[in-house]
């Protein structure tokens, strides 16, 4: 790889020119563009730090945010949730849907623990497969 700044031929895995020392990519180096609102991060940032949106892998890389069937949430996990403790939503923040699992949490204390049921129905929707989905539109694995 060679450096923009002086033109040194640099080793692909350098984040910095020997000669000048000037960052040239590498793993964790150089800087990538949001796909949201296209300024310019750190390369291998999981997340823009200007407006938050999330930031796709480099072609090829593993663990940089891209989506894997490893980080697949679980259908069980999530129905049993809503099934057991859906009252209070934690089955919506596991599916990372949060702002219905505070929603579920505000209905079940205003409605003195009746609220629960709305958790439950979810619940088995979701081991049955009726929601089948997190919040990222990614499968929920088996």
């Amino acid at each position: 790889m060679h450096c923009s700044n002086c033109g040194q031929e640099n080793q692909e895995e350098a984040r910095f020119c020997v000669k000048c020392g000037k960052s040239i990519g590498g793993p964790g180096g150089g800087k990538v563009c949001c796909p949201s609102c296209g300024k310019e991060n750190l390369q291998g940032a999981f997340f823009c730090a200007f407006c938050g949106a999330a930031i796709g892998a480099p072609q090829g890389k593993v663990g940089y945010g891209a989506s894997t069937s490893g980080d697949a949430k679980s259908k069980l996990a999530a129905g049993l949730l809503g099934v057991f403790v859906g009252g209070l939503g934690i089955h919506r923040f596991y599916l990372g849907y949060v702002g219905i699992g505070i929603a579920q949490i505000i209905v079940t204390i205003c409605t003195c623990g009746v609220g629960h049921i709305w958790g439950f129905i979810e619940g088995i929707l979701i081991l049955v497969g009726s929601i089948d989905k997190d919040a990222q539109g990614k499968p929920l694995k088996e």
